[in-house]
């Protein structure tokens, strides 16, 4: 999202269900009479307070990026709010994007909120809750304090509100309304996973100020402003709805909807070519809430038209879509593999967008396609020894990743990484009225109150393709538990009790086993992997290896890798380093395959057999390969070796 676009912490299980569960019912009584919502969703999520994650890499990344967020100082974080509300403010101001001369400023801290909120429910550390308190209270001082520096009541920012006249005006601004959705949905997120009344009343105050300043402005005038990139505005004016049913936040949310991308979508024409990627993301996830909540079947068709034409035809393997930003012809991806590919920003909000649509289609497709990008991606995008981010996932052969600084980057991909790893326990889970989806193979825990029952899973997956789950339940729980059979598996083995159950399914669907569960039952799963390439769409020449839902990438070596573990303030500062060339493959998609075989190095480990013109190449799960030049896709030769 650059400039020139313009556009220990984890609490014992039984007890932190049971805190977090009357943690969460607190939350909701603080919210005013929610609206009645006219879609009835197919499957629905667990609440972030009743997952807890068991020890494995995904558990690991949460706990480093805890630790960066108790790293930050709070008052750092505030500096800018304080100087444009006219306080006083003694903290050295940070770098990068949260500058005081940077346009997007203010963006980390909404980011920050939301990371804290939902660390705290996916972990009931009370730290998180405490430093997500601490800044709503410091931002409500700020937002009181604003009017006496001449801005309008209601008005919280941390740059002046001059920058939205120049968005009005149609003038040169970076994006203060993508600023203001972050801050409005951390808020948001602080209300609702902490139980904090003022983060509301904050919001609130925020929202009337929208009205006001919106509301001055004819459909044709908003339309031309929201050329201008601005996040997700209709997704948080629709959550803030749903908390306060209050009509006028719907019908703020909706005036958001920006009609030139809407409407090719509505009419089912792919028209992204040339978009800035992550600036439609948000704006789609925006109108899939909205359908939630007034039952529009266009906002329907907009969300799920979008969703097939990314998730299915412009994404690479990992997940990711884009190069320099930017949604490039499908055909022309061969042209497209580059340092500047794969914005982690838009994996994260293509996988919260998946999560709707599965809402409404409990289908494998759309987890099948979450485990890809949160595997390979999102998990992939966290550096294991600093917990810092990447902005961008080179596909460009030798390439290597870029991580931020703890304090001089703030760059978006930054704001939505401490995020990322602060809520993977949203998804492993869903549930319809006497149903229990479990759609990914991540070591956790989940209790469902209402039932009686608490579901654990152990698995080392994908190191080992098995899990097991353990049921405690009073005896004779009638339930029908739905395990995803992936379309990346050929078979599928599920044992209840040690019987073995009949599989009626395919890849690509769920198994459903529905019997009445007693404590202690006991369902052990096999998944067998198999080795396979996947083509680069639209060519047929590059290929990148698989096992199961894993990426293999080739490790490269360390060779002219920057110092400081590849951390740098600027996105860009490495990208145009020269590129050492890669090992060539010569043959076939299937020929190249048959040459690559398992290692001693571990599980997961696979190697590329040597030939008379190339070495022997290490193949290892991408997410994985933090401090070293790789390939991801390779470009096949014509010939044998």
């Amino acid at each position: 999202m650059q400039k020139q676009f313009l556009i220990g912490i984890q609490l014992s299980a039984v007890a932190a269900f049971l805190v977090m569960s009357v943690c969460g019912a607190a939350g909701q009584k603080l919210s005013a009479s929610r609206p009645e919502a006219p879609v009835n969703l197919a499957a629905e999520p667990f609440a972030l307070e009743n997952v807890r994650l068991l020890d494995g890499p995904f558990r690991d990344a949460m706990q480093r990026d805890a630790a960066y967020l108790l790293s930050l100082d709070p008052d750092r974080l505030l500096h800018n709010f304080r100087v444009t509300a006219g306080l006083p403010s003694s903290a050295e101001p940070l770098d990068g994007w949260e500058n005081p001369d940077c346009e997007l400023r203010g963006h980390s801290v909404g980011h920050y909120l939301s990371a804290c909120a939902l660390m705290y429910a996916s972990t009931g550390d009370d730290a998180l809750k405490k430093r997500a308190e601490y800044l709503v209270a410091e931002l409500a001082k700020c937002q009181d304090a604003l009017p006496s520096q001449g801005y309008n009541k209601g008005f919280l920012s941390a740059y002046p509100e001059s920058l939205f006249d120049r968005v009005d005006q149609r003038k040169d601004v970076w994006a203060p309304y993508y600023t203001l959705h972050k801050i409005m949905a951390g808020l948001l997120d602080v209300h609702q996973h902490c139980g904090n009344r003022q983060a509301l009343e904050v919001l609130e105050r925020m929202s009337a100020w929208l009205q006001f300043r919106v509301g001055r402005l004819s459909h044709a005038q908003m339309q031309a402003a929201l050329s201008t990139e601005h996040g997700g505005m209709n997704e948080v004016l629709a959550n803030l709805y749903s908390v306060t049913g209050n009509p006028e936040d719907l019908k703020l949310a909706q005036s958001f909807n920006h009609e030139s991308v809407f409407a090719p979508l509505a009419a089912g024409q792919d028209r992204l070519n040339g978009l800035h990627a992550n600036t439609q993301i948000p704006k789609i996830t925006g109108a899939a809430r909205q359908y939630e909540l007034d039952g529009d079947p266009r906002m329907r068709q907009i969300a799920e038209f979008f969703w097939d034409r990314v998730a299915l035809h412009r994404s690479y393997v990992i997940g990711g879509d884009s190069d320099k930003e930017h949604f490039f012809p499908v055909e022309k991806f061969s042209a497209h593999l580059s340092p500047e590919t794969a914005e982690t920003c838009n994996t994260y909000n293509m996988l919260k967008l998946t999560r709707h649509l599965f809402g409404w289609e409990p289908s494998a497709k759309f987890m099948d396609f979450y485990e890809r990008g949160l595997y390979n991606q999102i998990l992939a995008s966290q550096d294991p020894d600093s917990g810092m981010m990447t902005y961008f996932i080179p596909l460009q052969s030798g390439r290597f990743k870029t991580y931020s600084t703890p304090t001089q980057s703030f760059w978006c991909c930054v704001g939505t990484g401490m995020e990322n790893h602060a809520k993977y326990g949203d998804t492993i889970y869903f549930h319809g009225s006497n149903s229990l989806y479990v759609n990914l193979f991540i070591p956790s825990q989940v209790a469902w109150p209402q039932r009686g029952l608490t579901l654990r899973q152990e698995t080392s997956f994908p190191e080992a393709p098995s899990s097991r789950l353990l049921v405690q339940c009073a005896s004779n729980t009638p339930l029908i538990m739905k395990i995803r059979y992936p379309s990346w598996a050929d078979r599928m083995d599920v044992r209840v009790n040690g019987k073995q159950q009949k599989i009626t399914g395919r890849p690509g669907s769920y198994v459903d086993i529905d019997r009445a569960w007693h404590n202690g039952d006991r369902v052990e799963v096999s998944l067998p992997m198999r080795l396979r390439v996947e083509l680069l769409p639209g060519s047929t020449n590059f290929v990148a290896f698989l096992y199961g839902p894993v990426v293999l990438a080739g490790e490269l070596g360390t060779g002219d890798l920057p110092g400081n573990g590849q951390q740098t303030r600027d996105q860009l500062d490495f990208a145009k380093l020269p590129v050492p060339s890669s090992p060539s493959l010569h043959g076939t998609p299937s020929e190249v395959l048959a040459r690559v075989k398992p290692a001693k190095a571990g599980p997961l480990a696979f190697r590329i057999r040597s030939t008379k013109t190339s070495p022997e190449v290490s193949l290892a799960p991408f997410y994985r390969i933090s401090h070293e030049r790789y390939a991801v896709y390779w470009e096949l030769q014509p010939g044998h070796q």
